[in-house]
């Protein structure tokens, strides 16, 4: 933790301001290890502060070693606007897109300085994962495909999308996990057409799609997976084609997952192969994610993104054709890029299975 929070004081130095604030729970957790929900770090060139109300200070005395803890009464934010004035603080940046409007004014009612957004000072370290944090991302994708897949195997005719997307967050929960990365996605039938899908009452039966995305958190890492099935047949030969070409553009996004790859490339890499098939239509959302503490993190691969992938970095690949009404095909892997490439952490097969 100590080395992110000198990483701060860089970005600090390198912005003229000279604390950065963060009431973002993620963030919190990333650059001091506290995982409680409350919570404010408060990091000066000299200062690491970490302040909380009575609830928190056991835990993060526990958790956040490299911070002083400061147990505050009252309004957390108006006391750490307190704190910022004492501490002499005349520049403070914040991130924008972690920090509320009702919060900046809040801040800004007791702190009467200048308050300076840096949307990236804690995302691009984020970005790179160290050795440890991809351990932990490994270790959650593993436990969630052992326990997911025994699950979908021993499926039958008849379970309701719901029941089978609580019996995997339950099913989770029992193996070690902290809880889910998102609610679990099962889509039976036409209802695989949706990317998002809410999972209802539908009960699955014979020729239906079964599109399943879920991960689980465990030790504070996300998993991220999604596998697009058959049960007891295939719909019909446009299922196999749609299936065949997202797989295929799956395959090219994987190969181009390399260290300098502009995010936009690895994007056209997979979405220029479900173009020429004529499904470009049916191809609406981002190639991938950047994935950690939090599910969906910078970087973005999609037609718009300025990012480059770097070593460290850990991304989705998850193509799809939605056809409305009919259903859809989604393939998504886990991936590290390393020095040389990359790693795919999921190992589930990709070809095609009837259930």
């Amino acid at each position: 933790m100590k080395e992110r929070i000198e990483g701060v004081r860089r970005g600090l130095t390198e912005l003229n301001c000279d604390a950065f604030i963060s009431f973002h729970p993620p963030t919190n957790q990333y650059m001091s290890g506290f995982t409680g929900s409350t919570s404010c770090i408060l990091i000066t060139a000299s200062n690491a502060l970490f302040l909380c109300d009575f609830r928190y200070t056991e835990q993060a005395n526990r958790q956040a070693e490299a911070f002083e803890v400061n147990e505050v009464a009252g309004d957390l934010i108006t006391r750490t606007a307190e704190r910022m004035m004492s501490l002499g603080v005349t520049r403070a940046a914040f991130e924008p897109a972690n920090l509320t409007v009702a919060q900046h004014e809040s801040v800004g009612e007791a702190y009467t300085n200048e308050m300076v957004g840096a949307p990236r000072l804690v995302t691009a370290l984020r970005e790179i994962k160290t050795s440890e944090e991809i351990a932990g991302i490994r270790a959650a994708s593993e436990l969630k495909e052992a326990t997911v897949m025994p699950l979908l195997e021993a499926i039958t005719e008849g379970v309701r999308e719901r029941e089978l997307a609580a019996e995997i967050e339950y099913s989770l929960r029992r193996a070690g996990a902290s809880g889910v990365s998102f609610p679990p996605i099962v889509a039976f039938g036409e209802g695989s057409s949706l990317p998002h899908y809410s999972p209802g009452d539908r009960a699955l039966k014979s020729g239906d799609i079964v599109l399943i995305d879920c991960g689980c958190v465990l030790d504070g890492y996300c998993s991220d997976w999604t596998r697009s099935f058959c049960f007891g047949s295939i719909p019909g030969s446009w299922f196999e084609e749609i299936y065949a070409v997202t797989l295929e553009a799956q395959l090219a996004g994987l190969a181009a997952c390399q260290p300098g790859a502009a995010c936009r490339d690895v994007d056209a890499a997979a979405r220029s192969i479900i173009q020429e098939a004529g499904y470009g239509d049916h191809f609406g959302h981002g190639l991938g994610h950047g994935l950690g503490i939090e599910v969906h993190e910078s970087p973005r691969l999609n037609a718009t993104s300025s990012a480059t992938l770097a070593p460290g970095m850990v991304v989705t690949v998850e193509p799809g054709i939605y056809l409305a009404g009919r259903g859809g095909v989604r393939i998504e892997d886990l991936v590290v890029i390393t020095e040389n490439g990359h790693e795919v952490l999921t190992r589930v097969p990709k070809e095609l299975r009837v259930l």
